[in-house]
């Protein structure tokens, strides 16, 4: 069972998992779609970041509101997903979209799924020759498909949550955006620039070393320098939306720091509310 991370090369190997494609693109949000017709690992199906792996937009939301995972799930046992079936996402961008659906899988209990280190570029290098231009069919699963989704009470803060749990200074929030982006010196998506007082900055990038995730014991020490005194179950993720923000979750967890909370709504929810500070440096 693979609960973070797979190569390629144990994909290839892997005995009728789950393959689910997750690219996806902010500029251009057919082009996941798009691209998974033109090639995709045989026998994957597309989940589309705005379509399945988020719920609509609303005033009070970030630009990826969490789906429901009643009905994630229901589309999953579609796709042929049942408990103890390896499940493996991926997408062509180190992982920034398909940690999402990792995260969002885990929460709804199945634990054997994980990240396919590289993607799809690593794919393609590996085995040029196995690609695939149809679309599998998909029917429900006949196995008992019945899942316990994990309580996101207990997995994720709301922004006002987070208002409070600042000011205790008992969580430390760790944000996964870019540099530049964290400091307010540029912000080419939202409208307000700048971060969350107290928060800290962990560009998702440097989870990777040439496209690939670093070795646990490497993630290991860095993370545990950023923590500080911090134990895992103290840390909070967060990015623009709520979805790089899952990168830094799946690394912490391959390098044997589980427990952290996801700030789903992350930077995009926080200024929807002009009375929340904003920090810029």
């Amino acid at each position: 069972m693979f609960t973070t991370l797979m190569s390629v090369e144990q994909l290839a190997e892997c005995i009728d998992p789950l393959i689910i494609d997750c690219r996806f693109n902010l500029g251009d949000v057919q082009y996941g779609e798009r691209s998974y017709l033109e090639g995709h690992i045989p026998g994957a199906y597309y989940l589309h970041l705005d379509h399945h792996l988020s719920s609509p937009v609303t005033p009070d939301t970030g630009r990826h509101p969490l789906p429901d995972l009643n009905r994630l799930g229901w589309h999953l046992q579609q796709l042929g997903l049942y408990p103890n079936r390896q499940v493996v996402v991926y997408d062509d961008a180190s992982g920034a979209i398909a940690a999402r659906a990792w995260w969002l899988i885990r929460m709804l209990g199945h634990q054997s799924v994980a990240l396919l280190d590289g993607g799809f570029p690593a794919w393609q290098a590996r085995f040029p020759d196995r690609m695939e231009e149809s679309i599998p069919a998909t029917s429900a699963c006949a196995e008992d498909s019945s899942f316990e989704p994990i309580s996101l009470v207990k997995a994720t803060v709301t922004s006002e949550q987070l208002e409070s749990l600042l000011q205790q200074r008992t969580y430390l929030l760790v944000d996964a955006r870019a540099a530049e982006r964290f400091r307010g010196e540029v912000e080419p998506i939202d409208p307000v620039p700048g971060h969350v007082p107290g928060a800290v900055n962990r560009p998702f990038n440097d989870n990777l070393n040439n496209g690939l995730f670093k070795e646990p014991g490497a993630l290991a020490e860095e993370w545990q320098a950023l923590l500080g005194g911090y134990s895992p179950n103290q840390v909070i993720h967060m990015c623009g939306s709520g979805v790089t923000a899952c990168h830094n979750l799946l690394a912490m967890e391959h390098a044997g720091l589980a427990g952290a909370k996801l700030y789903a709504g992350s930077w995009s929810e926080w200024i929807r509310s002009p009375s929340r500070p904003v920090v810029t440096n």
